[in-house]
């Protein structure tokens, strides 16, 4: 008997699952969460920095805010530790917080022909979609992959990420992104996909970017999925 348990004790350890990130994962040390798994606490419905300068009044403000976050949870919901994005509306997700210089996890997946994306400091945005299934318009884009600074300039190098390292399509993907000033790196599933690429002020183009704003998930006509959302702020 007590050679069966020796055996049986050696053995364990390969018995034991691999970790891997699922939903609510533990977040990695010095980071904290964007998203409680439970609810939409620290989100709403999406102000542009454009409209931010522009309504100097702070109760009308707080009532755009109101009617956005309304029209947006009438969409975003979350279920089992994941948001989910019904992709019908015009209300994308956005943190109530602002932040400067810092680093971000978040696991995202899309269904076919899917589109969406992450803004920045309030600016659009690190490209996500189906890239193997775009319109006519964008055929020149085909295959490319997710990660890329969309918004940037035609001929920008981080306008399109340096490799296409997507999953196939319904399955989770992950972002590692890094922003310190206007330089923004970008890693997907582990591979480096854009590399200190430049964030540009997409509403104010002769202006810099703001040294703070809020992180947005877009909406963009199809279902999203959100999990895993992590934050590191650095100084």
């Amino acid at each position: 008997m007590s050679r069966l348990l020796l055996c049986a004790a050696l053995t364990l350890p390969c018995t034991l699952p691999t970790l891997s990130r699922t939903a609510q994962a533990e977040p990695p040390p010095g980071f904290v969460p964007l998203f409680n798994g439970k609810d939409l606490t620290g989100w709403q419905g999406h102000v542009t920095m454009a409209e931010r300068e522009k309504i100097t009044d702070p109760k009308q403000l707080q009532d755009l805010i109101k009617k956005r976050t309304d029209t947006a949870f009438q969409h975003w919901t979350v279920k089992d530790g994941v948001i989910y994005c019904d992709g019908q509306g015009n209300a994308s997700l956005q943190t109530t917080k602002d932040f400067g210089n810092f680093e971000l996890l978040i696991d995202w997946k899309i269904t076919p022909k899917g589109d969406s994306g992450i803004y920045l400091r309030g600016q659009p945005q690190v490209q996500i979609w189906d890239s193997d299934n775009l319109p006519d318009n964008l055929q020149a884009d085909r295959g490319k992959g997710s990660g890329g600074l969309w918004n940037n300039p035609p001929g920008d190098p981080a306008k399109q990420p340096r490799t296409k390292a997507d999953k196939p399509v319904g399955e989770w993907n992950t972002f590692h992104i890094t922003v310190i000033g206007d330089q923004v790196t970008v890693k997907l599933n582990g591979q480096t996909v854009v590399d200190k690429g430049k964030l540009y002020n997409y509403w104010f183009k002769n202006k810099p970017v703001p040294d703070k704003g809020p992180i947005e998930l877009q909406i963009h006509g199809t279902p999203l999925w959100f999990r895993n959302i992590y934050i590191k702020e650095l100084p």
